[in-house]
């Protein structure tokens, strides 16, 4: 039995996770999060079906999500964001608000000229357009991530496991919310016997993307950056006073290279060691494959099993998008409780125990209401393992190099879900179609990244 002292600090554990969950930050995390997922629809969802209507191959379809590679590799301009204030627009809205404004003006601009193009005269123009989005999307969330991780004080271990199921709510809310309406918006086109159906959808969605930059400047307060500038230019003089003399334009361009790319590279190896930083960096790259194979072949496997449009957006999109919301916010309550070795570990075996629901579905066919409980299995351990991830990689930073570090995580973790998965068409075509054993592997995909968390378990136990 629990002792009336152990009692006492359980219910204090609870109060405070509850407290964490209820602060007035977290709807502007929320938002945030919703920008951040949006620009998905556009390149996913949309883009996705767009092309298969149009008679692309499963394959080429999955060789279309290499623009999502973008979010892996967008550690490498990453630190520029945490150096460069943008002129004017810095001073107006804040060095973090800024760098998301401008982005969302990028893809603004790219949705109204996505809206004009022909798919089948104009399909390579459509790729460019499309990595055109994304890159500024890739830009876009590691000012967002860092404006989210800086929202939270170092000490707020509680609120930031609520941020981050926030963070992961609004990205889910933006993402499932928006390609819901994507899709309704193309079955009423299409209806209405309209060739151009596509297109309206994309500027149609372009007032989304208006909507949300509006929200952004006027609800979201940025916190001061005068000490994380303090530190860059430390940083700076630091890295100055070893250049060699007489080279000054050539020693300051150096130093400010070194300042911006090396400090949060050395710093991040300094705080955890070299074994335990490299063993880091692998488990957050194995973490989710399993996941990104599903998701990057999902609509296909939906449509060929039998499912029309109206239905996956019921099903997949909105009833999907508001379950992993709802899930978001109830798993970063039980993670600010419980920990988060505990969250990932958790979270990792149910993925991998939800994907072979979908093995049922592909030998059953249409199954509507094993379709609608495989989705909120699947949206509630999702959101289980995500909170939990996304967490951790905040726990991660050093508040100097914010945008850099969590960039730089993030980047490995969108690897597997952009680079890896885009092989997903090709794997099921050499299963020759078959979708079962197709989800068999991407749940026996998830079992390296969960050994890799229990050879670290001692130094996650901090966390645990």
């Amino acid at each position: 039995m629990t002792s009336p002292s152990e009692r006492a600090r359980e219910e204090r554990s609870y109060l405070a996770a509850w407290r964490a969950c209820k602060d007035p930050r977290m709807p502007r995390i929320l938002l945030i999060g919703f920008i951040s997922g949006f620009p998905w629809v556009l390149i996913g969802s949309c883009l996705t079906l767009w092309l298969q209507e149009h008679g692309l191959s499963r394959s080429s379809i999955g060789l279309f999500g290499l623009v999502f590679t973008l979010y892996a590799v967008n550690a490498l301009w990453a630190p520029l964001v945490d150096r460069v204030q943008l002129p004017w627009l810095g001073m107006l809205l804040g060095a973090r608000k800024a760098w998301i404004v401008l982005m969302q003006t990028v893809i603004l601009a790219a949705v109204l000229v996505m809206g004009t193009f022909n798919l089948n005269e104009q399909l390579w123009a459509v790729a460019v357009t499309a990595v055109v989005i994304a890159a500024a999307s890739a830009t876009q969330d590691v000012a967002i991530d860092a404006l989210r991780i800086e929202l939270i004080g170092e000490d707020e271990q509680r609120h930031m496991a609520a941020g981050a199921a926030m963070a992961t709510s609004g990205w889910w809310a933006g993402y499932g919310l928006g390609g819901a309406f994507a899709l309704y918006l193309a079955d009423y086109f299409q209806g209405r016997g309209l060739a151009d159906s596509w297109q309206l959808v994309y500027w149609s969605l372009g007032a989304v993307v208006v909507l949300c930059s509006a929200l952004l400047i006027f609800r979201v307060t940025e916190q001061d950056s005068s000490q994380r500038r303090r530190a860059q230019e430390k940083d700076y003089a630091a890295a100055r006073r070893v250049m060699p003399a007489g080279a000054r334009l050539l020693g300051d361009a150096a130093a400010w290279l070194s300042a911006t790319y090396v400090m949060p590279v050395a710093n991040f190896m300094k705080r955890h060691g070299l074994r335990i930083g490299l063993a880091l960096l692998l488990f957050v790259i194995l973490f989710k494959v399993g996941e990104a194979f599903l998701g990057r072949m999902s609509l296909v496997f939906y449509r060929e099993v039998g499912f029309d449009k109206t239905q996956i957006a019921h099903y997949s999109k909105l009833a999907g998008s508001f379950t992993i919301c709802f899930f978001s916010i109830l798993c970063g309550y039980i993670n600010a409780n419980f920990g988060i070795f505990r969250g990932l570990l958790i979270g990792g075996i149910a993925m991998a125990a939800t994907n072979l629901m979908f093995t049922v579905l592909a030998l059953t066919g249409p199954l509507a209401w094993w379709f609608a409980l495989t989705v909120v299995a699947d949206q509630f351990t999702t959101a289980f393992a995500t909170v939990a991830f996304v967490a951790f990689l905040s726990q991660l930073c050093d508040r100097r190099y914010t945008a850099a570090q969590y960039a730089a995580l993030a980047s490995l973790g969108n690897l597997s879900r952009t680079t890896l998965a885009a092989a997903s068409g090709f794997v099921v075509d050499g299963l020759d179609g078959n979708w079962a054993v197709f989800f068999i592997l991407t749940a026996v995909m998830v079992a390296p990244g969960l050994l890799m968390l229990v050879a670290m378990r001692r130094r996650l136990a901090p966390l645990a």
